[in-house]
């Protein structure tokens, strides 16, 4: 499971907590213009935007988590297993992908959510695995700039595209139930609570933070959606322009929807936590990251590495 971001200050940034019970040999990695990108259906492509996100790397090609390319396009995949469709046929009408494909797919062609809607309605995602060895995680996608956000759910019925203004998106179930859900916590506010109780004067708050009580704490997808939605719109940086008050807000916002080592335990016993966090200044492309062992927030630019002809891998 996992959370993912979009918030606007003076720059524009993306992130996500990866959840996870197991390693996936993650790190970061920087696609830079001339490197090839070869696609199961669809025609390779050796001129397009550098890109800089987390990837595990098989055979020379980055699958990426989530990523950002250098015109400020931001897109995480996360885990929906129970509603993730991929037909398992192409479609001569449409342009078909393996979901492998999709992150370096959109940042390649793509500047800005707009064009990622229009590409995406001529889209058709196969059930085409990696390898034998790498089988399709069932998926869907938080796709964001500065300007938009947009949430995208392969479903049986299509692919489904919604508007994302809460810029949050967690896992299932699909975005509409999440969507509808917030009408339930509409009374949550960060200011103190009023007395609505009629005829009983004299009762007051006895301490900050009660105009939030029923802002749900567990770990689950929808409470996670609707925990990170309320304190992104109500987020404050110390200083909006300053660009490590912004990433230091940033990680805690997704600190306060992580999980901790123990506190998820999965059917099979094994322990699904928050891996690593990350934060993409997409103005300036800088990719910032924690891991669970290592809470010292690091980065990796891209400004001056868009040019080459192999990855660049940075391990974490």
């Amino acid at each position: 499971m996992c959370t993912s971001i979009a918030m606007n200050t003076a720059d524009f940034y993306f992130g996500r907590n990866l959840d996870l019970e197991y390693d996936f040999g993650q790190r970061v990695v920087i696609t830079p213009r001339g490197y090839p990108f070869h696609f199961r259906c669809e025609a390779p492509m050796t001129e397009h935007p550098a890109i800089i996100g987390m990837a595990t790397v098989a055979d020379g090609y980055p699958l990426y988590a989530e990523a950002a390319n250098e015109h400020g396009l931001c897109i995480a995949g996360l885990n929906f297993p129970q509603n993730a469709y991929y037909y398992p046929e192409p479609s001569e009408s449409r342009r078909n992908l393996s979901p492998f494909e999709l992150i370096p797919w959109l940042l390649c062609h793509c500047r800005t959510v707009a064009e990622a809607k229009d590409l995406l309605a001529k889209t058709r995602l196969v059930d085409i695995p990696f390898s034998d060895s790498l089988p399709l995680t069932p998926l869907h996608w938080h796709i964001a700039d500065r300007g938009a956000s947009i949430a995208v759910e392969p479903t049986a019925n299509g692919l489904q595209i919604y508007d994302n203004p809460m810029d949050v998106l967690t896992n299932e179930p699909p975005f509409p139930f999440h969507r509808a859900n917030l009408c339930r916590y509409l009374h949550l506010s960060p200011a103190p609570p009023c007395n609505y109780l009629r005829g009983i004067d004299g009762v007051e708050p006895f301490g900050a933070g009660m105009g939030a009580i029923g802002l749900p704490g567990d770990a689950s997808s929808p409470s996670r959606f609707v925990r990170a939605a309320f304190l992104l719109h109500h987020s404050r940086p110390a200083e909006p322009a300053d660009e490590d008050a912004c990433v230091n807000q940033f990680f805690h916002l997704l600190s306060a929807v992580e999980m901790v080592r123990g506190s998820v335990i999965l059917g099979d016993g094994s322990c699904e936590f928050t891996r690593y966090s990350s934060c993409i200044n997409a103005d300036r492309g800088i990719y910032y990251y924690t891991t669970y062992e290592n809470r010292t927030i690091r980065a990796v630019e891209l400004r001056g590495r868009e040019v080459g002809a192999e990855l660049l891998e940075f391990a974490l």
